[in-house]
């Protein structure tokens, strides 16, 4: 199981960058703010600083379940994540149908086949601090993301198998 790992900006495009896990070095897309320390909500950052993995959350519909260390659920089509900085349940899971802001975790595009949850903004939750802040797969030509990070397929089921609580995901 991975202890840590680092996620890096790639020089001279800051939407792009490297997980490095062993030495190796994975190819990612950051958010299209680049990366940085004071994350605010729709400012399509990557949140500078050491995250854990919380859960996986993958489509059972379009792939076997994972081997991963942290807990695991399967997706359904009711799933929703509030990004609602004014309402209570902001940066949490929720049912849809559901009224506030909110992001479908059930996708048409694929990006969240498969999702590992951060604890970014979970303990204190600060309105406006952002959330859903996800691990996830990458639109073709890893285009950014809305400030998540986002993995080619085969390199994100790799590193899942390495991922559990423990796991410290240093982003700088």
């Amino acid at each position: 199981m991975a202890g840590r790992l680092r996620v890096i900006a790639r020089t001279g495009d800051r939407r792009r960058g490297w997980l490095i896990l062993d030495g190796r070095a994975m190819p990612v897309a950051l958010g299209r703010g680049g990366i940085r320390a004071d994350k605010r909500e729709g400012d399509g950052a990557t949140p500078r600083g050491i995250w854990h993995p919380r859960e996986l959350r993958y489509r059972a519909d379009h792939g076997l379940r994972p081997a991963t260390h942290l807990p695991v659920r399967r997706t359904r089509r009711e799933d929703g994540w509030c990004d609602d900085p004014a309402d209570g349940r902001y940066n949490r899971p929720v049912r849809l149908p559901f009224r506030a802001s909110h992001e479908e975790m059930w996708r048409a595009d694929a990006l969240y086949d498969l999702v590992v949850v951060l604890d970014h903004n979970e303990r204190p939750r600060q309105a406006k601090r952002g959330s859903a802040v996800f691990l996830h797969l990458a639109r073709p030509g890893f285009e950014p993301t809305a400030g998540c990070v986002a993995f080619r397929r085969a390199d994100l089921r790799r590193l899942l198998a390495r991922l559990g609580p423990r796991t410290r995901i240093e982003i700088v």
